[in-house]
């Protein structure tokens, strides 16, 4: 078609058509942006099914049907018609199976079998998940072991205050053979977190479940006495327990043993300034003076007691507590996704509540004579319970056995030591002090 002034309009360049609008423009990226941004939460919320065989005892049906419900419902995204109703009924649809997956890690939470070589439970064999009454309170244990008719072995807990027992259980289970390991939740901690309000919890109240739960044992296993172990922070109400119930006890074992938590962390306090100072880290050095020197008090004492801890943790090589905490309970499969989360505010809250009241602590003093045989292990490295500190403790101390073996490494058990401990629970504690050997 010819203009009034010969010129062809088919003809003329494209540059000279009008311009898209920048409105238009506008609201296609925005469109693009938020089908991105949907995608993306939609993935995130998929997590929680995606983890499920990594991290917890749902069985595989459950989590592959909830994974297939995830994939149909991402698909939604791209093929639901009428494509206004396709992100909020794929975002609705894995949100709902994102609960789904959170019950089911709560429900389907439990403690591994133990199996023979073919991968069937071992006949005789004990390995159950158990919520107990402990006090008038619903308090949670493991039972494990080959055989019921071994010696128990009373695991108070990973440490803390308000570290829980189940997260240990890989460390005990080649105990398995030779007890029947007995793992608590103290209150205040992972499937005991509500037990109590954790702004009640006192140092008695931990040395009163422990032996609620011991004589709990003790009848219904039909035994006149126990062992009973502790590390770190459980070290000291199992001092506590054999000193006060010492009848009920075959001997107390103690790792990364607690004495005198004052000059405990005076010391450790003061090593990483030292530590800090000669690494240059100025930032850090300036941050451990404004805290100023343990013990702390007040609403949030957590905070300042790792600051330096993690610096001790570097110095003897081990994983920093900010890592360590969320990490160590996401992997037992006796904790659902709640749990999970339960044992890191508990111990964070115990933590905060309980350690203050320590502050007084010095069994050198308070718990010189004990009337069970003892043994202390002692990592060579560990500066978190200075060795030299649970060194002078036990040579001072009265007891009708006692034992103060050296393990390689620092704080607690670990790779590097645990085949020294199972050998020398087996072989020394058991040969030493249960009555049948």
């Amino acid at each position: 078609m010819n203009t009034t002034d010969g010129r062809n309009i088919k003809n003329e360049p494209l540059l000279q058509q009008p311009p898209k609008s920048i409105g238009t423009l506008a609201r296609k990226l925005a469109i693009g942006l938020g089908r991105l941004l949907a995608l993306i939460i939609a993935v995130l919320l998929c997590l929680p099914v995606v983890l499920l065989p990594l991290t917890t005892a749902v069985p595989a049906w459950a989590w592959i049907l909830l994974g297939l419900m995830d994939v149909t419902l991402l698909i939604l995204q791209f093929r639901l018609r009428p494509a206004r109703f396709r992100i909020p009924v794929s975002l609705a649809g894995v949100l709902v199976v994102a609960i789904l997956a959170i019950i089911a890690s709560q429900v389907f939470a439990a403690t591994p079998p133990i199996t023979d070589a073919s991968g069937k439970p071992l006949p005789g064999s004990i390995a159950s998940l158990e919520k107990v009454n402990i006090n008038g309170t619903e308090q949670w244990i493991t039972i494990r072991g080959q055989d019921v008719d071994k010696p128990i072995l009373l695991n108070l807990g990973m440490g803390g205050p308000g570290g829980g027992g189940f997260t240990t259980r890989t460390l005990f289970e080649p105990l398995e053979k030779d007890f029947t390991v007995v793992s608590w939740d103290e209150p205040g901690t992972g499937k005991s977190y509500h037990s109590v309000p954790i702004s009640t919890l006192t140092p008695q109240r931990f040395v009163d479940d422990g032996h609620a739960l011991t004589q709990y044992l003790l009848k219904r296993f039909g035994r006149d006495k126990i062992y009973v172990y502790g590390t770190s922070w459980s070290s000291i109400p199992g001092i506590w327990l054999v000193q006060q119930y010492p009848e009920q006890y075959y001997a107390f074992i103690g790792n990364g043993q607690m004495v005198n938590t004052t000059e405990n962390d005076i010391q450790g306090y003061e090593l990483a300034l030292d530590y800090l100072t000669k690494k240059g880290d100025t930032q850090m050095v300036e941050t451990l003076r404004r805290n100023g020197p343990p013990p702390y008090s007040g609403d949030n004492v957590v905070n300042k007691y790792v600051a330096y801890l993690d610096v001790l943790n570097d110095y003897m090589g081990g994983l920093h507590y900010t890592f360590a905490v969320p990490i160590v309970p996401f992997f037992a499969p006796e904790y659902g996704y709640v749990d999970k989360i339960n044992h890191t505010l508990g111990l964070i809250k115990s933590f905060n509540v309980i350690y203050p009241q320590l502050k007084d602590l010095d069994f050198i003093t308070q718990a010189n004579k004990l009337e069970v045989p003892v043994y202390f292990f002692a990592g060579r490295d560990d500066v978190n319970a200075m060795s030299s500190i649970v060194e002078r403790y036990f040579n001072v101390l009265k007891a009708p056995h006692k034992d103060l073996i050296w393990l390689a490494g620092g704080h607690g058990l670990g790779d590097e030591n645990l085949g020294q401990f199972v050998d020398v629970m087996v072989n020394k504690v058991l040969v030493e002090t249960y009555p049948t050997h």
